[in-house]
């Protein structure tokens, strides 16, 4: 039997440790909880701070979701706002705080301690951060300042510094409060949860919205309310806000001698314990292990805090605790557009030299029964394992209901699900919700082909390289659509006619067949498979999918088009 603590301590407040304190109490009535937060506010929805610039959430009092009372009320938790805990005194289990407010300091003894101080948003010392107005992202006060600055100067101009989900969604409610808005990522592309294929859509989407996007390119330094760019350019930003990325809150537990983990944030066991027995970390602070990589990483999202306080809650009180690891979903919503991530990408893959053996897919359906007035494209990609067929990951953007097509693959993920099993799934349908056959479904069926070799595929991003070297190219759409726009020198045979002239396909060379969005083509590839062609691939995503992963960088660098004119619908 366990021993209750008469006493629990939690150093920080929000998903991780708010949600550890309510545990805690829920699971005992007679313990002596206090929380400590040292700014003004220890329950706030951090994820939802950059709604607060457009308005969309229009007082950023209503970003704070519980203040000390209502603990109190509650919860009978003693939650102290202005209390920061500096020091941890291990050996007689005692942290030592500090009032904010007046620098005085006291002591409290503590049973059990559960560590959620967070994490910190990254500020490089560039050159010139004097000559600018930078902010950062964290917290209530964080954006509050930032939306009081902008208002009271008149900016017009603000530059965000960075492509992640602050970032982005900080520059999206920018722009729709009516700023002149640029973004700068240093990397090739925004938004890592997506694949460089599947992003290009939001890139898109970015600048058809006004906003300057700018990828591969540094900040070098600042100048008189300037950014300057490693490339030499200068952009004029009255307010620059930075949002590079976050780092562990790690100052206190390297302060107590707590042990971190090989990626820098605080090592905790399956059971959310640190190296001392006594004290649990859970949140943004920590190291978690993902189940797909098979090692430990960061993971700065609020869904996995609040399962992590739960589980460290659940084992001071002796109560098992099943800790699976992480995949790692997120969704965002850009614009018209929203995206969706689960699992592996490709990227990372590459990245961490992870040696899987593995395939793709990609398709563009309808999201809902065609015939629907409010029916949309959903752009999917599955990644799958190769001989296994094991669904590995996959990222989804459209304008309709993306996330309830990760969540499904996210759970077969979780239980170790196959194409097969995806195949097989039996999901809710009506018109005006989805199609009989849904995306994820008909994902796993394209995957089961490519998979058992029924066809060859290539994907978009070959496409280039297939039209500047010449390849033999042919577009099965009808004559109409072929003339509002193609691949530069691809042959136009309508599907209906393929059949009829397969004298002038080739043979002795491979050929490369597309439609809209890559189902047509596929049953020109089937048929000319039966008819003797063994030569044949069907160009995955098609055109559509070309014409989002060709637009942008056609647009930022001046190149030539490989299509007479794009097709986005």
């Amino acid at each position: 039997m366990v021993e209750k603590p008469k006493r629990v301590l939690v150093v920080g407040g929000v998903a991780g440790g708010a949600s550890a304190a309510a545990r805690v109490r829920r699971l005992d009535e007679e313990c002596e909880i206090i929380m400590f937060e040292k700014g003004p506010h220890v329950s706030f929805s951090n994820c939802a701070l950059p709604f607060h610039l457009s308005g969309l959430i229009k007082d950023h009092e209503e970003l704070v979701l519980m203040k000390p009372d209502d603990f109190y009320n509650e919860y009978r938790i003693d939650a102290r706002v202005y209390n920061e805990v500096i020091d941890i005194d291990r050996e007689n289990k005692e942290v030592k705080v500090r009032k904010v407010v007046t620098g005085e300091e006291y002591t409290e003894s503590y049973d059990k301690l559960i560590l959620s101080p967070g994490a910190n948003p990254i500020v490089p010392p560039f050159e010139g951060m004097e000559d600018v107005n930078v902010f950062t992202i964290r917290n209530v006060v964080d954006i509050a300042k930032l939306n009081v600055f902008i208002k009271e100067n008149h900016c017009n101009d603000v530059t965000v510094i960075g492509g992640g989900f602050i970032g982005i969604e900080a520059a999206e409610n920018l722009k729709l409060a009516g700023y002149n808005v640029t973004i700068v990522e240093a990397m090739p592309q925004i938004m890592r949860p997506f694949d460089y294929d599947m992003v290009q859509i939001l890139h898109k989407e970015i600048i058809d919205n006004g906003i300057d996007l700018i990828v591969n390119d540094k900040v070098e330094r600042f100048e008189k309310d300037t950014v300057v760019l490693e490339s030499g350019k200068k952009i004029y930003s009255e307010a620059v806000v930075m949002a590079i990325g976050v780092s562990p809150e790690t100052t206190l537990a390297k302060k107590s001698g707590l042990e971190l983990g090989k990626t820098g944030a605080i090592s905790v066991n399956q059971n959310f314990r640190t190296s001392d027995p006594d004290i649990y970390a859970v949140g943004d602070a920590i190291e978690v292990y993902n189940r797909l990589l098979h090692s430990q990483s960061k993971l700065a999202l609020a869904g996995p805090a609040q399962k992590q306080a739960r589980a460290a809650a659940d084992h001071i009180y002796g109560r098992p605790v099943n800790n699976t690891g992480v995949i790692g979903s997120s969704v965002i919503k850009i614009f018209n557009y929203n995206g969706a991530s689960t699992g592996l990408t490709e990227g990372l893959i590459k990245a961490t030299n992870m040696q899987v053996d593995y395939d793709t897919v990609m398709i563009i359906p309808s999201d809902k029964v065609g015939i629907m007035p409010d029916s949309e494209p959903l752009h999917f990609k599955l990644i799958f394992e190769v001989p296994t067929g094991r669904v590995l990951g996959a990222q989804a953007i459209g304008k309709g209901n993306v996330d309830k097509r990760i969540d499904v693959i996210a759970t077969l993920i979780k239980f170790n699900g196959t194409l097969e099993d995806l195949k097989d799934l039996e999901l809710c349908y009506a018109p005006p919700f989805g199609t009989a056959r849904d995306v994820v479904n008909f994902a796993a069926l394209v995957g089961l082909n490519i998979l058992h070799s029924c066809f060859k595929q290539v994907h978009v991003d070959e496409v280039r390289d297939l039209v500047e070297s010449g390849a033999y190219i042919i577009d099965v759409r009808d004559k109409e659509e072929y003339e509002e726009g193609h691949i530069v020198n691809a042959v136009n045979i309508p599907l209906g006619e393929i059949r009829d002239r397969v004298d002038e396909i080739p043979k002795d060379r491979p050929v490369y067949l597309h439609c809209r969005s890559g189902q047509r083509s596929y049953n020109a590839v089937m048929a000319l498979q039966h008819l003797g062609f063994d030569n044949v691939y069907n160009v995955s995503g098609s055109f559509m999918g070309l014409s989002f992963f060709e637009y942008y960088n056609d647009k930022v660098t001046d190149r030539k088009p490989i299509v007479t004119n794009y097709n986005f619908e």
